[in-house]
């Protein structure tokens, strides 16, 4: 098995969360090996979880893909776990006497990055 099959990475973007609030649950799972970062984001109430979840599994299935034998699930750890701030969606909202409030919505890319120990 070459270097380059045993990393694999996946990108989520223009996710609508805060760059803040995802890190504090990368944060938590980053060294971590695959079934106990799975098993923490199941478990924590952060709605981010649920889209970290889906692009740690998409990180898997493209280390799958990339190897032909069988991978153990216990031999993958998380090498990387990163949120970037994304575009600010800008909204306004209506407030007394003509006035407007502006409203920003974050939005943030994370990277999830596993590899083969």
């Amino acid at each position: 098995m070459s270097i380059k099959e045993k990393s694999s990475k996946a990108i989520g973007k223009y996710l609508r969360i805060s760059t803040h609030k995802a890190r504090r649950i990368l944060e938590q799972i980053k060294g971590k090996k695959y079934n106990d970062a799975k098993l923490i984001l199941k478990f924590m109430p952060y709605r981010a979880c649920k889209n970290i979840n889906k692009i740690l599994e998409s990180a898997f299935s493209n280390i799958q893909q990339k190897n032909i034998e069988e991978i153990n699930k216990n031999k993958i750890f998380i090498k990387e776990a990163i949120a970037d701030q994304g575009p600010t969606l800008k909204r306004f909202q209506p407030r007394a006497q003509g006035r407007a409030f502006p409203i920003r919505k974050p939005t943030c890319h994370i990277t999830i990055e596993i590899e083969i120990n």
